[in-house]
């Protein structure tokens, strides 16, 4: 178990982890104990060789997720691994701002309650006018 948890936490980016010690007491005591290894498996899983995203652009999602939440543990530790994995200032504003504009979009239209049928068909049009 100290094995993989060692493993789980160096695919999250936590560096100092030694397999002497238990998971970090984030992991450890804010999750149940009997669901935490399935958790790290499918957070690691995300991230093994089979992946089809880079590093960067999953730390990016992430990061532009957890802008939205929002989730104040979650953007530091995802801007920190954006980085780590070479993402510019630049690309953490855009990923940001694109999140942004897709909760302001997703407000409007909601909100407005805008027909989903109709919304799919001018969207379409549009996305085959641009082809």
């Amino acid at each position: 178990m100290k094995t993989f948890l060692l493993a789980s936490a160096l695919t999250l980016g936590i560096s100092g982890f030694s397999a002497a010690q238990e998971a970090p007491k984030f992991f450890s005591e804010t999750y149940p104990e009997h669901a935490l290894q399935s958790a790290l498996e499918a957070r690691s899983a995300l991230g093994n060789e089979q992946a089809a995203l880079d590093a960067k652009t999953r730390e990016l999602i992430g990061l532009a997720v957890a802008a939205q939440i929002p989730c104040s543990y979650c953007s530091y530790a995802h801007t920190n691994r954006a980085q780590a994995q070479g993402a510019s200032e630049a690309e953490i504003r855009e990923a940001v701002a694109v999140a942004a504009q897709v909760r302001h979009w997703s407000t409007v239209l909601n909100g407005m309650q805008y027909d989903l049928e109709a919304f799919k068909s001018e969207f379409d049009e549009m996305a085959d006018a641009n082809e």
